[in-house]
């Protein structure tokens, strides 16, 4: 029996069960049932069409079992079809010889047996199929699981949205922003992304062996294959694209994939503040009774979620960026290097949503260190020198900025009795005094508030 830790790849061992929910698209079984797929509704449509004479109209009965072949495929009938394949040496040829065997005690199938792959190239049917494997996938699996990380970090936008907290640029005490507006900072970019994928145009051909419907022509020179090709795509949910070659060009699936490379990317940058802010004691960990955070380091409590999306979303994004750069590459009108790397969008996507859920994970453990927020804060009274400056430079004081410099840079003993003081000097509206007198570093916030309850 095989066993998980035979697996080369850690999706099919360690973390297997996280990536199950893309199994039976991305998987070799899922590519050959929608092969299948494509060559029953192929037929179907041939059938349909008064001009193809030699395909009669099937029965409802005929269109219920060629259906019901596709709707119940099965891991036996996939093995069946490579059984066949170790003869031919050719997958989707394998796929066409198994339907005439499967279907011939049908009488009506019988005697049009050879519309069976009528005038397709075999990157006809791929194309097709690793559409609806993408388009499923994507529409079942990855944006869903998109949206439940981005809604996790628009409720904690909501929910921390009046928590202040300091803000470092470069490393260093910055602004105070809230704790809220920076989650909404990330779901906000991640909206942006997962929108665009959303609209994203899944495309197929089904136009001959370098893309003009030579063949069909050939024993139909009076039909529009083009239009007939369009409806057939369409009707399968996928947009056509009238210009290929042999192989629709993948510019589709370069397209996809940089979008989520650019989900990717705002997760890893996510991820490494999250660790910095656990680091720094912002957020402290739930434990988990008898977890252990280092085999030498009894009190250790790491922040290993983070780490593990941070991780795989690296290996996702390396491979995104092979298949994005590699797949509209293609010698003359057809070479076969896309159709070892088209097998790898399980891999690649199997990554992301790993990295996703251990991302939700993490973030389902995490809890604010309110008293550690509040210190830094407290002990961070420079950050106010630039109010206490773009107020001096509304009143027209001179050289604002520069004496604010002279008073607080590199200092580390700037405190409110300080500022306060300075702030008594100045000659300026008392109201304007009186607002700087009362601003803290907790109340010196913007808009954060507003805008991370607004996301």
């Amino acid at each position: 029996m095989a066993s998980a830790l035979d697996s080369l790849s850690s999706i099919d061992g360690r973390y297997s069960s996280q990536a199950d929910s893309l199994r039976p698209i991305f998987s070799e079984f899922g590519l050959i049932k929608n092969r299948v797929k494509i060559e029953i509704l192929w037929l179907i449509s041939l059938s349909e069409d008064s001009e193809i004479k030699e395909v009669p109209n099937f029965t409802n009965a005929t269109i219920e079992e060629l259906k019901l072949i596709s709707q119940n495929f099965s891991l036996e009938n996939a093995e069946s079809i490579k059984a066949i394949e170790k003869n031919t040496n050719h997958d989707v040829k394998a796929v066409e010889y198994w339907l005439k065997d499967h279907l011939k005690s049908n009488p009506e199938i019988q005697v049009v047996s050879e519309f069976i792959h009528f005038a397709c190239t075999s990157e006809d049917i791929n194309n097709l199929s690793y559409a609806l494997m993408l388009k499923e996938g994507m529409e079942q699996v990855m944006i869903p699981t998109m949206h439940a990380l981005n809604d996790d970090l628009s409720t904690k936008a909501k929910l921390y949205a009046a928590t202040p907290m300091l803000a470092r640029t470069h490393g260093q005490t910055a602004s105070p922003t809230t704790l809220g507006k920076e989650f909404a900072n990330v779901s906000s970019r991640l909206k942006r992304q997962i929108e665009i994928i959303s609209k994203q145009d899944y495309l197929g051909k089904m136009n001959g062996a370098v893309g003009n419907y030579n063949a069909h022509l050939s024993a139909y020179p009076k039909k529009d294959w083009h239009s007939f090709s369009k409806k057939f795509i369409e009707s399968i949910g996928l947009k056509q694209n009238t210009y290929t070659t042999q192989i629709e060009p993948h510019d589709f699936m370069a397209e996809l994939f940089h979008s989520v490379i650019r989900v990717n990317s705002i997760l890893i940058d996510l991820n490494r503040d999250l660790w910095s802010y656990i680091s720094n004691a912002y957020f402290t960990q739930r434990t988990l009774k008898g977890e252990v955070g280092s085999s030498t380091m009894p009190h250790k409590v790491n922040p290993i979620d983070f780490e593990n999306s941070e991780g795989n979303l690296g290996l996702s994004n390396a491979i995104l960026s092979h298949l994005a750069e590699k797949l509209p590459l293609s010698r003359w009108q057809r070479d076969l290097t896309d159709s070892t790397v088209l097998r790898n969008i399980g891999l690649a996507l199997g990554y992301s949503l790993i990295a996703y859920k251990s991302c939700i994970k993490g973030l389902g453990k995490i809890e604010v260190n309110q008293e550690k927020i509040n210190a830094d804060l407290e002990g961070s009274w420079e950050i106010l020198a630039e109010p206490i400056q773009t107020v001096m430079r509304k009143n027209g004081v001179s050289n604002p900025y520069e004496k604010l410099k002279e008073l607080t840079r590199g200092s580390q003993n700037i405190n409110k009795k300080m500022l306060h003081t300075f702030i008594n000097t100045l000659e300026i509206p008392e109201a304007d005094k009186n607002y700087l007198l009362e601003l803290t570093p907790q109340t010196y916030l913007g808009i954060a508030i507003h805008l991370a309850k607004e996301i």
